[in-house]
């Protein structure tokens, strides 16, 4: 195979995008390192972008070619709309190259290919070619020049809408200024004479300048409603390659909006922060009429004065991190700058740094006549939502910006002797940032407590030293009391040994004391047919032991046959029986009666189709375990909407919801407030949103009762009539069928909530109920999407605010039974981490919300119990321990570090058997290593288990696959003998040694992510998501040598050699439910129009003055859609801001 590289002989520049999310934000970063190493310049967009965006990215950036990964859900629509878009638009010129891996199938692959898109490469391809072979393919076709047929005549055609008349003659001053000095005259002298301001902003590499640009514009759209902004973003290129990344575009959310043109441009020489061409590209946006112009310059070292000879404002962006103070007296831009931003200014030291920039600036100036306060140096956080220093440093660059108009004003009124008006003209003079009112830093972890993680280490190794020397006087005392026995006939000897007895007694503590003393009788009273034993104050009786066909009665607990008291200390430090402290066994004495783990599992098309789905796999259990997928368009908290983007992507791959009657249809039937009903989400980024739904689907089912109970259906039909007949709209409905087995429940308030019907009071009582009785669990565990698959949708800091608020709404409104965060391993697991790192994360997230939470003052027994865990597990054999180490662990600290109840020190987990131990070979034999994980799981005694279906490597499940999935916990449970003993884990020598080697390994990682700043230190240096893919790449290696064999996959193959099977039945949503969802999402907006925007407001007011966000999402759920809320968040500030 050739190594050789393919050379452009053109300046190439490719657009990098994925459409969606998982393992394709690593796939697409892969690529574009490799196609910048190849020469190009590559604009990295990252994933989750609209077929517009990209579009809108490539016709701005004058690219050659746009490069995506797409992931299974709607991509044949996405890259026809995205061919489709780039004609509609006038760039046919621009080519599209795709892959997915193994998602676009063959027939999908010809279809795009003979639609016109210029490549999508396959797996086989990928064989074939080589990842540089791919590349080099994909660089030879773009090899075109751009900008080569502009005129001095398309000057005239440049307009700011038009952002392709912009773009082609930038390309045409950056790739021909030699050749065309004739159009490069005419742009200046086109140019003369302007009076746009210009606003220059430079910094040292890595300070954070494109996310404060992003954030400064963000405030300059939303406080100048009808001014519009140009940006030109400097990045260097290398000197190697002649590749460049140009990577401001992804940190920044707010330049997708018709008020923006964007054009990110490389250096192309060295050691310059300024390309050469910048002074034409410059007057080419003055062409334009932009309100004003932002130029960002590449930061690489403490240079870039250069920039302060072209803007009118000059910004410097540096951190806290400058090294000794001497080294500010180098820094030019601390002469010239008009502001000082010192950004990332959480970090420790940022107070002493603020200080000694100030007093550099003071000295350097020599402004001695002023106090250090008055220095135009601001101390920002610009990944912080809604910064407080970053909107002063906003106002004050407004205020010097507004000097400048008002000047060139004066001066050109001079020039032309008009001086009588021009300076009262308050027109063209820019707004100030006034919504934000709310000053307090708001840090999720104090930085005096980010030592958490080794604090809990230390804190649990002392527990387990004090476990070994309460073990060794048990022990002594077990001696003593031996030689006692024996020696009867030597009074002394007896005395004094009588006295040593007493002397160690006294060692021993009292609660071992009293373990001792009862030890004989428990063991009776476990012989007995049945035990009792009290949860939250209800007497629980149980039957001790199950009954064989053989006749033998085999008991649900088997105690150890220890006879040294020592021994039996030690086994209940670490140990215990299930039920007891640390819970190494489980949480509970006994499993619930009547009460299998199992999941019931669905999601896809409209609420309806996985209402039908529910209803099917739920018929003949008696608790109904709800586990819910949604769609992609769900999970980045969107509405369902026609081309050119989303249309695709509607119900596949989960289920479409995007209004709370959606929510109330997909529950119907199912009675929300029933001790046998709990409903679990998988949703992360809108997960207080689909939590709001969810309560409110409750209440109102609630409220269906009343209603029934005291006839008051009139008042519905009046209101029905009055929101929906007299608008001339349609009233809402369940569209089809009901299943057998459901009864309506919930279905008759559609298009109205309880407390348009009932009076306040009533509602109030109602409601009060309802949200302390229902039971589920909701994913929301931000901190693993940052770490692993990244479905995040609002910034870590402002999602983590949002689960606070939940949180603290629960403990308000006395929420017990529902979960307000699931702290999830599983998604870690699929990303490629080992056991261990998974366990070791996944509680490392968990006790960072302890943290947050007890940092914003709730009481740790209020919101412990609140918390629960899921888990993957698989076939490696730490995963016969990950739930005793998880409960162990989280119990040693949450008695002795935190001083928590009984409640909040057991670690309720759950687990789903491992997605990444599904192969689309042999896909039979899937079900066999997943029989497997479910044993694990069961005899780990998980709190719930979710079996993946065979077939979901290649699929959605169908109906067949998700009943054998099923069928394996279920035979586990009812049929296997074993499994009717609750703790055969105990008494193992291998499970307690591996149980104290994983314990061991949990804490030494804790260790390292405490020397790297604590979780969200770590997650900085994107430090687990390095490990994760490390770990990753190390299985897919093993598992490509065949040193890690997989039968079916990598050995023992079929004599076929076992390819790739194609799925039998694919299952996609409808044209029919893509329809319907969106008339029906359009029609109930419709309905609430009156209410929504208020509503809206209201949110976004909360949002940016640090209220409860959740109480009026409560609220806003009622007459908003998903995406209104969402976008509603993302206008303010809370949109995640990808990196690379």
């Amino acid at each position: 195979m050739e190594t050789s590289k393919y050379e452009p002989k053109n300046k190439v520049r490719i657009v990098t995008a994925a459409s969606l999310f998982d393992g394709h934000d690593a796939a697409i970063n892969i690529m574009r390192r490799v196609i910048q190493g190849t020469g190009c310049e590559v604009i990295h967009l990252g994933h989750d972008k609209s077929a517009e965006e990209v579009v809108n990215t490539a016709i701005q950036e004058d690219a050659n070619a746009i490069a995506l990964t797409s992931y299974q859900g709607g991509h044949n629509e996405y890259f026809k709309y995205i061919y489709d878009l780039l004609r509609e638009k006038g760039a046919p010129q621009i080519k599209i190259f795709g892959g997915g891996g193994g998602v676009i199938l063959p027939e999908e692959i010809k279809d795009l290919m003979d639609y016109g898109i210029d490549r999508i490469y396959s797996p086989d391809d990928g064989r074939e070619l080589g990842l540089q072979g791919m590349i080099d393919d994909l660089v030879k076709r773009s090899d075109f020049a751009t900008g080569e047929n502009v005129t001095v005549e398309d000057l005239d055609k440049i307009k700011f809408e038009d952002s392709k008349s912009i773009a082609q003659v930038v390309s045409a001053v950056e790739n021909f200024s030699d050749e065309k000095e004739d159009l490069v005259k005419a742009i200046d002298e086109k140019a003369n004479g302007s009076m746009i301001p210009i606003i220059g902003i430079t910094g040292t590499g890595g300070a954070g300048k494109s996310s404060l640009t992003d954030e400064l514009v963000r405030r300059f759209l939303r406080s100048n409603s009808d001014k519009k902004i140009a940006i030109i973003s400097v990045d260097p290129s290398k000197k190697k390659t002649g590749g460049a990344l140009l990577g401001d575009r992804i940190r920044m959310n707010s330049i997708n909006d018709s008020r923006v043109y964007m054009r990110s441009m490389a250096t192309r020489e060295n050691n310059v922060s300024v390309s050469p061409y910048i002074h034409s590209a410059i007057n080419i946006l003055k062409i334009a009429k932009p309100d004003v112009i932002i130029l960002e310059t590449s930061g690489i070292g403490q240079s870039g004065s250069e920039i302060t000879e072209i803007a009118d404002v000059s910004m410097y962006v540096m951190t806290p991190e400058y090294g000794a103070s001497t080294q500010l007296e180098k820094i030019d831009m601390l002469d010239y700058a008009d502001l000082i931003a010192l950004n990332k200014s959480d970090k420790r030291g940022a107070l002493d740094a603020l200080q000694a920039v100030r007093k550099q600036y003071q000295r350097n100036h020599l402004f001695f006549d002023k106090t250090l306060e008055e220095m135009p140096v601001f101390s920002t956080k610009a990944s912080q939502f809604n910064d407080w220093g970053t909107t002063e440093l906003y106002n004050s660059l407004i205020k010097k910006v507004n000097e400048v108009i008002r000047k060139s004003r004066f001066d050109s009124a001079q020039r032309d002797n008009k001086n009588d008006l021009i300076l009262s003209e308050v027109e063209g003079y820019f707004n100030e940032y006034v919504e934000h009112n709310v000053q307090e830093e708001s840090t999720i972890i104090p930085p005096k407590r980010v030592r958490y993680l080794s604090e809990i280490v230390e804190n649990n190794k002392q527990y387990d030293k004090q476990v070994e020397e309460q073990a060794l006087v048990a022990k002594k005392m077990y001696l003593i009391d031996g030689a006692k026995a024996l020696i009867t006939d030597d009074e002394h000897t007896h005395d004094k040994l009588e006295k040593v007895f007493i002397k160690a007694k006294k060692e021993l503590s009292e609660e071992n004391v009293f373990f001792l003393q009862g030890w004989h009788k428990f063991k009776e009273e476990m012989k007995e047919e049945t035990f009792t034993y009290l949860v939250r104050g209800k007497e629980i009786k149980v039957d001790t032991k199950s009954e064989s066909l053989s006749g033998l009665k085999i008991p649900k607990i088997s105690l150890p046959r220890f006879q040294d008291w020592g021994d039996l200390i030690r086994w209940k430090g670490q140990e215990n029986v299930p039920g007891q402290f640390p819970y190494t066994a489980g949480i509970y004495p006994f499993k619930r009666t009547g009460e299998d783990p199992t999941r019931m599992f669905a999601g896809e098309g409209g609420p309806e189709r996985t209402n039908r789905r529910f209803h099917y796999v739920s018929a003949e259990m008696p608790a109904k375990r709800l586990s819910t997928a949604f769609d992609s368009v769900t999970l980045y908290g969107q509405d369902p909407a026609f081309p050119p983007d989303i249309y695709g992507k509607i119900g596949n791959a989960g289920v479409s919801i995007a209004t709370l009657d959606d929510a109330k249809k997909l529950y119907s039937g199912f009675d929300l407030i029933n001790a046998m009903t709990s409903v679990s989400m998988t949703i992360n980024g809108p997960a207080p949103m689909l939590l709001a739904f969810f309560m409110n689907a409750a209440i109102d089912q609630n409220c269906e009762k009343y209603i029934e109970e005291n006839n008051l259906w009139d008042k519905v039909e009046q209101k029905l009539k009055e929101k929906f007949d007299d608008k001339g709209l349609k009233r809402p409905s369940y569209n089809g069928e009901l299943p057998p087995s459901n009864n309506g429940l919930g279905l008759k308030l559609l298009g109205i909530t309880g407390d348009e019907i009932l009076d306040v009071e009533t509602y109030a009582k109602i409601k009060a109920e309802t949200i302390a009785t229902v039971r589920g669990t909701v994913q929301a565990d931000i901190l693993k999407e940052d770490q692993a698959q990244n479905t995040c949708i609002f910034s870590t800091e402002f999602a983590l605010r949002l689960m606070g608020d939940v949180q603290e709404y629960f403990i308000k409104e006395k929420v017990r039974n529902f979960y307000s965060v699931s702290i999830s391993g599983y998604h870690i697991a699929e990303a490629g981490a080992n056991p261990i790192s998974q366990l070791a994360f996944t509680l490392a997230n968990g006790f960072t919300y302890v943290e947050y939470y007890l940092s914003r003052g709730m009481n740790i027994n209020d919101f412990a119990p609140n918390l629960s865990f899921f888990f993957s597990n698989g076939i490696d054999p730490e995963y016969a321990v990950i739930g005793r180490v998880a409960r162990r662990i989280w119990a040693k600290a949450m008695k002795e570090k935190y001083h928590a109840n009984e409640r909040s020190q057991m670690l309720k987990y759950h687990i789903q058997t491992s997605g990444r131990s599904l192969h689309a070979q042999e896909i039979d034999f899937n079900d066999i290593r997943t029989t497997l994980q479910a044993l694990y799981a069961i005899y780990d005694n998980c709190n719930s288990l979710h079996t993946n279906a065979y077939d979901e490597a290649i699929t959605t499940p169908t109906e067949e696959s998700v009943r054998r999935a099923m069928a394996i916990q279920l035979i586990i449970n009812k049929e296997l003998g074993l499994a009717k003993n609750e703790n055969p884990l105990q008494g193992s020598f291998i499970i307690e040694e591996l149980t104290d080697l994983v314990e061991e390994a949990v804490y030494a990682e804790f260790d390292r992510i405490t020397e790297r700043g604590g979780v969200l230190g770590a997650m900085e240096t994107m430090y687990q998501r390095s490990k994760i893919q490390e770990e990753s790449m190390h299985y897919e290696w093993l598992k490509h040598t065949g040193e890690y064999p997989i039968i079916g996959v990598n050995t023992f193959l079929g004599k076929d050699g076992s390819p790739t099977i194609l799925p039998r039945e694919v299952i996609r949503s409808t044209e029919e439910e893509k329809q319907k969802q969106i008339s029906n999402l359009e029609n109930f907006q419709k309905a609430h129009s009156d209410k929504s925007d208020e509503m809206l407001a209201e949110l976004q007011k909360a949002a940016i003055n640090q209220q409860n966000l959740f109480e009026v999402m409560m609220e806003a759920g009622k007459y908003c859609s998903l995406g209104q809320i969402t976008n509603a968040l993302f206008e303010v500030g809370g949109k995640y801001r990808r990196n690379m």
